[in-house]
């Protein structure tokens, strides 16, 4: 018996360019990506399609060539109805136009001893995925975003720096300007670097690196550094991390993997006060190395699942930011560089440029320094939390942990 299953994208995105302070250039870009798939005993045809084709075509090319047929011997997910809209509200092309000119306007006036490049976007997008067995999968989002980069007039840098967010509602520019004044109000300041090195930065990259030890292949593989960790108390106890999809805190993603599997309560525990879970496999990984399901599929519109596209979010604290800071100040990096993880874990970063805040104001820019940081340390004893609230710099969660000074 053969069952087709179809996986969609429909993407639209405007964006305003301005390049050193002038505006460049508006463009309005939709686009359509399709993945038809036919399962026939333990193999799947794939047709991907970038534009508008018909189910009748797209289902009949993924049958055509049986020889280029991949081995794929699972059966798909019967997953029901379920439908997910995060988006709160429209920004037409016009208003984006219009908000994007009184942003760059602000900064350009106040600061003009700087130069300004950057972008300002809305993007909207719809997910699907349908089924013979009765899958109707849909999910929804849209967003405003801003980002901009700086140069100082005297700087022999190409640039010195950059912020920028994202939100599903447009506000007053308050957002905005709160964040351009932290970053630029006192970038001409200089300031010392602390004795105690405290850092707050979003812990996106972080993440990214935890993902890749937690990968239940490399675990297995004996190439990460947490193989042999699974059970065992390896950070510290006010460390959580989780694969989170819920309404919240999925930007643009999907409640559902890439091979169709929902994850109950869409909410996957991977480190809970410091304890490693378990890591995180496809039903590939699952079948070849003996280890849990964990419904954590990448989507690969052209080819089949692979382990990851995971959402991971550390748990919060219940102190503020400046409740975890408990009186120090804090560094907030604008250009760094760092090295490779060696096999103990230990890492080092040059930060060549960076802001001095002391939980109210930015007190001053400090001068290029080197921190040295070890991985097992960073989630443990150098760890200090995730803020309850938001931090004004990223207009999102942020991390504080500590690093050394070389």
């Amino acid at each position: 018996m053969t069952i087709k299953e179809k996986h969609s994208n429909r993407r639209t995105v405007s964006k305003m360019s301005y390049e050193e302070n002038k505006p460049m250039a508006f463009e309005r870009t939709g686009s359509v990506e399709s993945s038809y798939r036919v399962y026939d005993g333990e193999k799947v045809g794939i047709c991907y399609s970038i534009g508008e084709i018909s189910d009748e075509e797209g289902f009949a090319r993924a049958q055509a060539d049986p020889e280029r047929a991949r081995p794929y011997p699972f059966t798909p997910e019967t997953g029901g109805e379920r439908k997910r809209d995060k988006s709160e509200s429209t920004v037409t092309d016009r208003e984006l136009m219009d908000v994007a000119g009184e942003y760059m306007q602000y900064i350009i006036e106040k600061y003009p001893q700087f130069t300004f490049s950057g972008n300002f976007t809305t993007e909207r997008c719809r997910y699907a995925l349908t089924s013979d067995l009765g899958t109707d999968f849909e999910e929804a989002d849209a967003c405003f975003g801003a980002g901009i980069m700086f140069k100082h007039k005297d700087s022999r840098d190409i640039i010195d720096g950059s912020f920028g967010f994202n939100m599903r509602t447009l506000d007053d520019g308050e957002v905005f300007r709160t964040m351009a004044d932290l970053y630029l109000g006192q970038y001409e300041t200089p300031a010392e670097v602390p004795e105690e090195i405290l850092l707050c930065i979003q812990y996106y990259s972080l993440t990214g690196t935890i993902s890749d030890e937690l990968n239940a292949e490399t675990l297995a593989l004996g190439t990460s550094h947490l193989t042999g960790k699974v059970g065992e108390q390896v950070f510290s106890e006010d460390f959580t991390l989780e694969h989170d999809v819920t309404d919240k805190e999925a930007w643009f993603g999907r409640f559902w993997d890439g091979e169709g599997c929902v994850i109950e309560g869409d909410k996957l525990v991977l480190i809970e006060n410091g304890v490693i879970k378990t890591g995180f496999s496809d039903k590939r990984v699952a079948k070849k190395y003996g280890v849990p399901h964990t419904k954590s599929a990448g989507h690969n519109y052209s080819d089949l699942p692979y382990p990851g596209g995971l959402n991971l979010r550390i748990r919060r604290s219940d102190k503020t930011i400046r409740e975890l800071m408990a009186g120090r100040p804090a560094i907030i990096p604008l250009n760094c560089t760092g090295s490779p993880m060696d096999n103990k874990g230990n890492m080092s970063m040059i930060i060549n440029t960076s802001l001095l805040w002391d939980g109210e104001r930015v007190v001053g820019r400090l001068p290029e320094f080197r921190v040295n940081m070890n991985f097992f340390d960073v989630l443990g004893k150098d760890y200090i939390g995730v803020g309850s609230d938001d931090s004004p710099f990223y207009h999102d969660k942020v991390i504080l942990l500590k690093g050394y000074r070389v």
